[in-house]
């Protein structure tokens, strides 16, 4: 995964990697599998019973050693490449559900982690292989039944071919809330027993923090203005950033300026998404800066006056969690699994009325009082989420789909409720 182009899975990543290389348990080792020269953004996260495998060095190896069956056929392409061929994936489906044994070829890439004695296989992301290792798949949302206007036919019959063949694959499905559990289960027609709830703490934690003459410097290098509202969030049409314009329009119309600064990878609607500020007559007051550095990310989070989150649909929502780490308050959408997941610490609105969204914002931006009582309720709340417990629940669900006998308190972490 290239750094930068996949944000909050990217944090999940560091954030379990980090605290798995400090469990103090020598009998298991975590390998993390990535393309070649993209494992600069992993490596300072990974000590101890961690560390980088890079794919071509798992091609390269199980290609010497393999053999291929009477009758097998090679795909076309690059072997190992990650699923994209809708086709494909409907016969991986077909096979799956129908029971059917597999194709007689298999990929060095899983021909090399069975050979190298790997017990589970951990998709972290939506993208994944057929193995024939136990594996753990982690669809994080399925946003593109619920918001399907945001994606083309391809893209939504794309997702829906990988994300129910791995789902039918993997030995343990893993998401972030009981939210996305129950529409998991509810579409694709999946057993309860085979979802597993883990929440995601906040990333930004395992960073290093910023010395304090460096944060004065990367500030004035960033630009950010004295008080500004934050919203980490590529431009993809369910951030719903236009509707946010449309609220800081209108504030500005009442005398109250609200400076935002978005960060995030620029991708193809950037362009759009800035004209839509153009048309507002707002594109001075709004920065964008791209995706960030740890140090940068915590810098802008911590001079940040509020955080400003209008997303139409989250599986989870990350961005709320850092806020509430780095003591600033939030103002978020009441849509999906965010209000389970602020409690009473974030003032919510209704995305989709710009009208409620420059409410919350003026409430937050005029009333220090309450901005400092949001505060307090965000540490509150953060303190539900801890990655020791993380590494724990996600080693013992590891054991789990090996078959490994689990000690008594991997069985307790396993039948506690999950906080959201």
């Amino acid at each position: 995964m290239a750094d930068g182009l996949s944000g909050g899975v990217q944090q999940w990543i560091i954030g379990l990697a980090s605290a798995l290389s400090k469990l103090d348990d020598a009998s298991d080792e975590y390998l993390f599998l990535i393309d070649d020269g993209h494992g600069g953004w992993l490596t300072p996260y990974l000590w101890g019973p961690c560390r980088l495998l890079a794919k071509s060095d798992v091609i390269s190896a199980a290609a010497r050693a393999s053999t291929v069956g009477p009758g097998a056929r090679r795909p076309r392409g690059r072997v190992g490449a990650r699923f994209r061929i809708v086709r494909r994936l409907r016969r991986t489906l077909r096979r799956r559900l129908l029971g059917r044994k597999p194709v007689q070829w298999r990929s060095p890439i899983d021909q090399m982690i069975t050979e190298a004695g790997a017990d589970v296989m951990h998709f972290p992301r939506q993208s994944a292989f057929e193995t024939a290792v136990p594996s753990i798949y982690q669809p994080w949302d399925l946003q593109h039944l619920h918001l399907p206007e945001f994606f083309t036919p391809e893209a939504r019959q794309a997702r829906e071919a990988t994300y129910r063949a791995f789902c039918a694959q993997a030995s343990l499905i893993v998401v972030a809330t009981q939210w996305v559990k129950d529409d998991v289960c509810a579409r694709y027609g999946i057993a309860p027993k085979r979802v597993a709830v883990v929440n995601p703490p906040p990333v930004t934690v395992a960073y290093g923090p910023p010395e304090p003459n460096e944060e004065s410097a990367i500030a004035a290098r960033l630009g950010l203005p004295a008080r500004y509202a934050f919203y980490p969030a590529q431009t993809w049409g369910h951030k719903n950033h236009e509707r946010l314009f449309e609220a800081l329009r209108q504030l500005r119309d009442r005398g109250i300026e609200v400076p935002l600064v978005c960060s995030g990878h620029r991708n193809a609607r950037h362009p759009e998404v800035m004209r839509s500020a153009a048309a507002l007559h707002i594109a001075g007051q709004v920065t964008f800066l791209g995706f960030l550095s740890p140090t940068e990310i915590q810098v802008v989070y911590r001079r940040a006056t509020m955080l400003v989150f209008p997303s139409l649909f989250e599986g989870w929502g990350l961005p709320i969690l850092e806020a509430f780490a780095e003591g600033v308050p939030v103002a978020c959408s009441n849509v999906t699994s965010l209000p389970d997941l602020v409690g009473d610490a974030a003032l919510v609105f209704e995305p989709t009325d710009p009208d409620a969204i420059a409410a919350s914002i003026e409430r937050l931006w005029v009333d220090d009082a309450l901005a400092r009582e949001f505060v307090e309720r965000g540490r509150a709340r953060l303190g539900t989420f801890d990655w020791h417990r993380t590494a724990l629940l996600m080693r013992a669900h590891y054991r789990r789909v090996a078959g490994r006998k689990l000690n008594r308190g991997e069985v307790a972490l396993l039948a506690a409720p999950p906080a959201v």
